[in-house]
Order: structure tokens, then C-alpha cells, then sequence
């Protein structure tokens, strides 16, 4: 028989409850984490989901590089990407962003005759048509993740479609399509560039021809020959006797600025080494100067063949590596180069916004600002 049979019902009673109240406040300071239900725990528990739900909206990235042209690539096939000109800036600073000359996306193939869709952001935030070295990188990247497996890909940019083949050395070779040299598809404005020979240069035009070089004057008074051509994206090639001391950081943006270029360019600073071989130094639209540019390669290879200076194949030397470009006339531009992958990574869109700003001070009054008067001799 047990020993609670002869204590009275109502002692009984406060006997059973004390494990009941021991336990409840246990719950209620938060010793029995498996079931802990203060405001404490809630709390945290909300957190953790929290953290759950931003993870469910990072992004995956892959930081690839052409000839140290650098690029973050997005895979919008197997994630939702939504990507403004504010979030491209942040994402391509290099001090509060992952860093690259140019975002490229990955996207679903727009038509049934391409695999996929190729879209380019610059370091500016600005989308722009196309890009060579981006274009290996993205070759690369498809194989890598598993969204393919062929050799040969058919891709779909603002440009058009181009070409892109996987070679057993790691290499890839673009098919960039043909060079366009008429005014209106580059953009150009012949007119503007240099008034005083537009009188000569317009009937030549009528006539469908295309001069290899055009006369460009500059605000200083000093003529320039250069050569301007499309790759899918503007280019103005201008040959120099050596790169490494051409002045690309102050004509590079006088060009680019020029009204003769509607819609900016990229600018070429070419030194013909042989026939084959050239230097070759780009200052880009939205980026500035780069370690490499495929197509400012291949526009200037085009502009050294035309002009006389140059046979293909042409080896380009660039301060990120060497491109192989190849180019007869009224054939596509190939252009073959490494594509390389630096690492992998995820970041959350919505903590690269809004970017850092340097603090505005209030301006100070004269009233609150005093000048202290010399000490006087004693």
C-alpha cells in the first residue's frame, strides 16, 4: 500500500502538483531548449527563420576571368535573377561588391534555333551588345555547371547570334560573325568627326564603299586617322608606335565622349610588332581600361587587315594574355582564347543595396566658427 494512502487529500494534492510547477517554470526561464517557449526562444527561432528565407534568395555566382577581363557570371536558368543598373554597380565594386569589368547572365534560349540567351552588364550598370572574351567564359561555364555538354553552341545576344566551341586544351573559339562598317549600324557620325573632309568622304559612302580610315579632329586642333567598325559593339582602332606609352587614360574617354560616337566606343591603341603580331591596349565603354578585349582583339586585327598592316592569322598580345584572331574579308571574325574559373560563391542581392555613400556634413556657419586672437607680448 502505498504511503500516500495515509496523508489527508488536500496535502496530496500539493504533492502531485510540484513536478507540474517546477517544470512550467523551468519553460518559462528557458532551461529546456527542446521545448522552450519563452519570448526568448521565440524570438531567436524567428531569427533563424529569418536567415532561413534570405538564404532562399542569395544568388550562386561564378567569378571567371578572359586574359584577366574579369567577369561575374549568373546562372538565370536554374535561378531567378532580376538585375537592375543600380544592383549590376554594386555587384562590380571592388571594394563593396564581389569586383568585375562586366556581369553576365545566363539565360533560357530565346528561340528553338539557339541554346541559350547571353546578356552583358558593365561595370556602369549600362547593358551592352556584346563581348568576346565574356562570350569563352560563358562557353566555360555551361560545361562546367551541367546546363550542356555539346562542344558547339549557338548563342543569342543584343548582337545576334554568335559560335562557341569548346577545344580539347581548354580553349574556346568565337565565332563572332562578319565586321560592319557602315556608319549608321555602328553607330557613327563621319560628319561630325572631321567637317572639313565630309565633303569628300559622303559620296563614298553613297556609294556603299567604306573608308579603311577616317579623319578625326580633336577639340585642340590635332587630326587623328582611325578606324571605326562594329563586332556587335562600336569600335575606333587607332594605330600607335608603342602602347605603353599611347594615351589611352585621356584619349580613350575623349573619344568615347565624342558626338560622333552616339552611343560611346571602345577604344583601340594598336602597335603593329609584324604582319601576324600586334600589342594591343582597350579602354572600354562603362569599364575603362581592361586587361583584355575580345572584340576590341578582334576590331583590331579587322582594322590592321584593311588598312594593309596586317595578314591572318594575327596574334594579340594584351596586357591580361595572347588572343589567336582570323579574318578574310567577308567572313566571320574567329577569335580563340582561355576562359578561366577563380572561384564560386553566394551572396544576398538585397545586402549590396543600397551602396555606401560618403556622409554629407552640414555646412558650418560663420557663426560657428571661431578664430582664436594671437596671444599678446607680454
Amino acid at each position: 500500500m502505498s504511503i500516500l494512502c495515509f496523508v489527508p487529500a488536500w496535502q496530496r494534492l500539493v504533492v502531485w502538483s510540484v513536478p507540474f510547477l517546477v517544470t512550467a517554470k523551468f519553460l518559462c526561464l528557458g532551461w529546456f531548449p527542446c521545448l522552450d517557449l519563452s519570448s526568448r526562444a521565440v524570438e531567436s527561432r524567428s531569427s533563424q527563420s529569418s536567415l532561413v528565407s534570405a538564404a532562399m534568395t542569395r544568388w550562386r555566382f561564378y567569378k571567371m576571368h578572359g586574359l584577366g577581363n574579369d567577369f561575374v557570371v549568373l546562372d538565370a536558368v536554374r535561378q531567378r535573377i532580376e538585375l537592375t543598373p543600380e544592383l549590376a554597380r554594386a555587384i562590380a565594386d571592388r571594394r563593396f561588391g564581389i569586383g568585375c569589368d562586366q556581369i553576365l547572365i545566363v539565360e533560357p534560349p530565346p528561340s528553338a534555333e539557339v541554346d541559350f540567351g547571353y546578356r552583358i552588364f558593365n561595370a556602369d550598370g549600362g547593358e551592352v551588345e556584346q563581348c568576346g572574351n565574356g562570350a569563352r567564359c560563358f562557353a566555360r561555364f555551361v560545361h562546367e555547371v551541367g546546363l550542356s555538354g555539346k562542344t558547339l553552341l549557338r548563342v543569342a545576344t543584343r548582337a545576334g547570334v554568335i559560335e562557341l566551341e569548346r577545344r580539347d586544351d581548354g580553349a574556346v573559339t568565337v565565332d563572332m560573325g562578319a565586321p560592319r562598317f557602315a556608319p549608321a549600324v555602328i553607330p557613327f557620325r563621319p560628319d561630325l568627326a572631321c567637317p572639313a573632309a565630309w565633303p569628300e568622304i559622303e559620296p563614298l559612302l553613297a556609294s556603299s564603299a567604306t573608308p579603311a580610315v577616317y579623319p578625326f579632329d580633336l577639340p585642340g586642333g590635332e587630326r587623328l586617322a582611325v578606324s571605326v567598325l562594329s563586332m556587335g559593339n562600336p569600335h575606333a582602332v587607332l594605330v600607335v608606335g608603342d602602347v605603353d606609352t599611347a594615351p589611352v587614360e585621356t584619349l580613350g574617354p575623349a573619344l568615347q565622349g565624342h558626338p560622333a560616337f552616339p552611343a560611346s566606343v571602345n577604344v583601340g591603341f594598336m602597335q603593329v610588332l609584324s604582319p601576324q603580331r600586334i600589342r594591343l591596349r582597350v579602354y572600354e565603354r562603362g569599364a575603362g581600361e581592361t586587361l583584355a578585349c575580345g572584340t576590341g582583339a578582334c576590331a583590331a586585327v579587322v582594322a590592321g587587315i584593311r588598312r594593309g598592316l596586317l595578314t591572318s592569322p594575327v596574334t594579340v598580345a594584351t596586357r591580361g594574355g595572347t588572343l589567336e584572331v582570323a579574318w578574310q574579308e567577308g567572313a566571320s571574325v574567329r577569335m580563340t582564347g582561355p576562359a578561366v574559373t577563380v572561384f564560386v560563391g553566394e551572396f544576398d542581392p538585397e545586402a549590396l543595396l543600397p551602396r555606401p555613400k560618403w556622409p554629407v556634413e552640414p555646412a558650418a556657419t560663420t557663426s560657428s566658427v571661431t578664430t582664436p586672437n594671437p596671444a599678446k607680448p607680454r
